[in-house]
This record gives structure tokens, C-alpha cells and sequence, in this order.
């Protein structure tokens, strides 16, 4: 029986993981307190319009898939404050709100980590700096997609991959909120039609098509393996994909690190 092995939110987006027992899906697709806030550059503090609804491109902030090197800087938030913590290799390097002088504090710590690491040319374009911490730290709203969405895949997937590129691959690279254990490698990819995990049902959207951010390490930072390639050339298809997109029927509502789940 397939299940729900673990389950992950991302409370700074291209940051640290939050690994939760449950997860709370709001009625708009999203996860709350997943991507609350999010480092900007200078000429993208205001959102686009995707059809009528706020978008955020990540090519226009911090972002794994131009910097790998954020993989490395480890990332606490703590909700109930609005207080984050960011270190490197053990080094506390900021820890302060998000009131306007605690947000000073964090963009200039988190602009110094990045110009003195190996990504420091991509803060060099016209219009990057400075960086602006945007996001209230409550309102799900920096995803990739202005429609939200909540991610998933399946661990027999990632360990597939893993067998095929070296060195190792796991679930973190690929930044999912659902993991789920008991399905035969690749068949969420092609599902369709309607998914329940525990009491809620969800519409399967699309298949997540993979950037370059799978290919940061998240030990290191490093761009350590072509895991685009790998996927369409040992894996034959012919964009690289892992994991679907959901939204929920009916509503919101909780899921928990060992629910069913259960196509219908």
C-alpha cells in the first residue's frame, strides 16, 4: 500500500527544508507556511500577472537553479516569532526578524554569503542589487507557479535515479512537500484524474518538468551531477520530469506522515 513517507514545507524559497508530521493544505492549493517569503532582486520586488493572479519567476531572485551555492547555507524560521536564523558550516550568520532593521540585518548577511561564494556573478547584473526580503513570513505565495500547487513524488523514483548518477541522489533535490513510499518507480508520473491522500482528494494538475536546481547538492552547494540529462537520457524521456503538481477538491484540510494513499 502506498503511504505518505514524509512530508516538507519551505518557509524562504531556495531555502531550508521544514521536515512536519502534517502538513496543512489551504483551499488555494497551497501549503501553509510553505514559501512565505523570498529574496528578490531590485527590479522584482512587485509581482507579474499570470492571468490575474500574482506571479513571482524565480530567474528573478535567489534561486537554486542559478545559484546552487545557497544549498549550503542552513536556514531556521520559526513562525511563531517571524524570526529567522541562517548559518554556513556551523557559523550563525544572521539571526533577526522581520521587522525593517531585522530585515536589513538578513539582506546584507545573505548578500555578503552569496558574493563570497562561488554564484557572487550572479548578483552582478543590472538590477539585482540590493536584495529585499519580501513576504509577510504567514502568506503562502512565492512558488514556482502563481497557481501554487503542491508537489509530490514518489521515493521509488528518486531511488531509481540514484542507482543511475553518481553521486547519491535523494529526495531533497527535488524539494517536494508529499514524498510517498509504496508506488513503483515513475508510475506518479503518469497519473491522471484524482489522488487521496487520507481524508482529502486532489486533481493531479501536470507533471513537474525539473530545472536545474536538482543538480545543487544539498550537503554542499555544489553542482555536482547533470541530473537533467540523466533523466532524458537513462530515463528516455524527453523533457526531464519527476513528480506530479495537486489541487485540492473540495477544500483544505491535514495530512499526516503515514496516510493512504490511493488513486481512484
Amino acid at each position: 500500500m502506498a503511504t505518505v513517507e514524509a512530508l516538507f514545507r519551505y518557509p524562504v524559497k531556495g531555502f531550508t527544508p521544514e521536515a512536519l508530521k502534517q502538513l496543512v493544505v489551504q483551499s488555494d492549493g497551497r501549503v501553509e507556511g510553505d514559501r512565505v517569503l523570498a529574496f528578490r532582486f531590485a527590479d522584482a520586488v512587485d509581482p507579474e500577472d499570470d492571468a490575474g493572479l500574482e506571479y513571482w519567476p524565480k530567474k528573478r531572485g535567489l534561486a537554486l537553479m542559478d545559484m546552487p551555492s545557497l544549498a549550503r547555507l542552513r536556514l531556521e524560521y520559526d513562525r511563531s516569532t517571524r524570526r529567522l536564523r541562517i548559518s554556513d558550516a556551523g557559523t550563525v550568520l544572521v539571526e533577526a526578524g522581520l521587522d525593517p532593521d531585522g530585515r536589513a540585518e538578513i539582506e546584507d548577511a545573505v548578500t555578503r554569503a552569496v558574493a563570497a561564494g562561488p554564484d557572487a556573478r550572479r548578483l552582478r547584473g543590472e538590477g539585482r542589487l540590493p536584495l529585499t526580503l519580501i513576504g509577510d513570513g504567514v502568506t503562502s505565495r512565492f512558488q514556482d507557479r502563481a497557481r501554487g500547487y503542491i508537489s509530490l513524488h514518489g521515493s521509488a523514483s528518486v531511488a531509481e535515479l540514484d542507482k543511475a548518477a553518481d553521486p547519491t541522489v535523494d529526495h531533497r533535490r527535488f524539494r517536494s512537500n508529499i514524498v510517498v513510499s509504496g508506488l513503483p518507480a515513475w508510475s506518479e508520473v503518469g497519473w491522471d484524474g484524482v489522488v487521496r491522500i487520507g481524508e482529502l482528494r486532489f486533481t493531479i494538475a501536470a507533471p513537474i518538468r525539473r530545472c536545474a536546481a536538482i543538480m545543487a547538492n544539498p550537503d554542499d552547494g555544489t553542482r555536482d551531477v547533470n541530473l537533467l540529462r540523466v533523466l532524458t537520457d537513462r530515463f528516455d524521456q524527453e523533457a526531464p520530469t519527476l513528480g506530479i503538481l495537486l489541487l485540492p477538491v473540495g477544500g483544505g484540510g491535514t495530512i499526516r506522515v503515514g496516510d493512504p494513499v490511493d488513486r481512484e
